[in-house]
């Protein structure tokens, strides 16, 4: 990919390939967002409202991530690629089965897809900071940290009796 001219300190060719890797990472996380949408849309089941609003909830904060991969793309002298084709190419997660709706199994089906997509966010930071871009690799660390919470929520809505808890002994510190 040609870049831009940029006054950007960074390297022409480190800043190469960071903005493949933001646009890779794009693809991913804009497939990430469409699939946890459709699970809004056609969720059902007795938790559907509370997953429904999980759903939404999680497709917003991918939004946002989303925005602020493109804009660094940009601002290393790069172009934002987000077309439904590039996400089609690129995307490695698997598709949500087009039957499904029951609600937990959603809830398991996105768990695994935001597990996947945190560890691809791990390898970016290591990638960022070897190519001596620390602000991309401080981008792709407080994604992991909204993915890592994202998968959090997905986790503890499939536990099947929180009061469980209760039977394992407190540590002391």
């Amino acid at each position: 990919m040609k870049l831009r001219k940029t006054r950007h300190p960074l390297d022409p060719h480190s800043r190469e390939l960071i903005v493949e890797m933001l646009n890779d990472f794009l693809a991913l996380a804009i497939d990430l967002r469409l699939q946890v949408k459709q699970a809004h849309w056609n969720v059902r089941g007795p938790n559907f409202i509370s997953l429904h609003e999980l759903f939404d909830r999680l497709s917003g904060e991918l939004d946002e991530i989303i925005d602020e991969l493109a804009e660094r793309a940009t601002a290393l002298g790069g172009r934002a690629l987000g077309t439904a084709s590039r996400v089609a190419d690129k995307s490695k997660l698997d598709e949500l089965p087009k039957k499904a709706t029951a609600g937990l199994k959603l809830v398991a089906l996105l768990a695994d897809r935001f597990a996947a997509v945190t560890e691809c966010a791990g390898l970016a930071i290591a990638q960022s900071q070897k190519a001596g871009d620390e602000v991309t690799a401080d981008l792709f660390i407080k994604t992991s940290g909204e993915l890592d919470k994202a998968l959090w929520f997905l986790e503890a809505t499939l536990e099947t009796d929180p009061s469980c808890e209760d039977d394992v002994p407190a540590t002391e510190s």
